[in-house]
């Protein structure tokens, strides 16, 4: 087990997730994103995956996906770029940021997604079934997350 406090860096480019506990490294993890373009999220139903530093604010057991972390997408942070971009009019003035972000696994059978690289999340971060839960049986929540391209 890591020993506490641990930080999560999802890298979008190398389609990695690394956990670091006090020690350094502790675990490397491959994921899949929301939309193949590995954008950074924009509006709504972009499905794209934010980047950014976040938090893990929740945890569950979920009947699609196995387990999943909730992060506090939209942050302050996430809020003033997508008023920067509405400010810009290179997005609707309608449009909304989003939420509903989190950390997940896949639907049963389906982990060859993440053997392919096959983005398919409406902008979450996806594991396979097994890793999703190792890493929710460690993560509390509060647990920082980057994630950067």
């Amino acid at each position: 087990m890591p020993i506490q406090p641990i930080r999560i860096v999802i890298d979008k480019s190398d389609y990695e997730m690394q956990v670091y506990d006090v020690q350094g490294w502790y675990a490397t993890y491959p994921v899949v994103f929301g939309n193949n373009s590995l954008a950074d999220k924009c509006v709504e139903g972009d499905r794209c995956t934010p980047e950014g530093s976040f938090r893990i604010v929740n945890k569950r057991k979920h009947e699609k996906w196995s387990r999943y972390m909730g992060l506090d997408y939209p942050t302050p942070a996430s809020i003033a770029r997508f008023n920067e971009l509405k400010r810009q009019g290179r997005i609707p003035k309608n449009a909304t940021p989003g939420a509903g972000v989190g950390i997940h696994g896949t639907w049963p059978h389906d982990e060859y997604m993440i053997d392919r690289y096959s983005n398919w999340t409406n902008g979450c971060i996806a594991l396979k079934n097994e890793d999703v839960q190792d890493l929710y049986s460690y993560v509390p929540i509060g647990t920082p997350v980057q994630i950067k391209r």
